[in-house]
């Protein structure tokens, strides 16, 4: 049986990058993703951001590591969205299987041919696609500041995945 210690969330930006706001896409990283503190994931807005809005981008990637089980029909959505009123999270399953994928110039670049959405169960939730032992899919995550953004420290996000294992 698949359990969550298989399952493990991932930077982007080739093997060795450990910088989560180098995460652009391209291949996997060795860093796993510290937890789901936004500030883990994305570069704190500086105020001249929060003035103007700004809409940013990075790519994680959720791998399947077991050694022999096939994690099946597998789905991620955001169980829990961000406390700020002027803060949004969304997510959009990498079109390209595996790694890498595509890679964007800087944050504020979206990825070409993804759309977002904010899914908030498993029922609503966006498929990853069959995951055999040690396949990865990628998730592209979008920040969006609304302009005139107020201050907010500590902005949270949860990431859930949940899937099956055939018997």
């Amino acid at each position: 049986m698949i359990t969550s210690s298989d399952l493990k969330i991932y930077l982007s930006g080739g093997s060795g990058n450990t910088t989560p706001s180098a995460s652009l896409g391209g291949a996997i990283s060795t860093t796993e993703v510290v937890d789901n503190a936004l500030q883990n994931l994305f570069p704190n807005v500086t105020s001249a951001q929060a003035l103007a809005g700004i809409t940013q981008y990075l790519c994680i990637y959720i791998k399947n590591t077991h050694a022999t089980l096939t994690w099946t029909a597998p789905y991620t959505w955001i169980s829990s969205n961000t406390p700020s009123t002027d803060s949004t999270i969304n997510i959009s399953v990498a079109t390209e299987t595996g790694s890498p994928v595509q890679t964007i110039s800087d944050l504020t670049t979206a990825p070409t041919g993804q759309s977002f959405t904010a899914p908030t169960s498993f029922a609503t939730g966006l498929s990853l696609g069959d995951l055999v032992p040690g396949a990865c899919k990628a998730v592209w995550v979008q920040r969006v500041i609304s302009p005139s953004a107020v201050a907010y420290s500590n902005d949270t996000a949860t990431l859930n995945y949940q899937g099956d294992t055939l018997a």
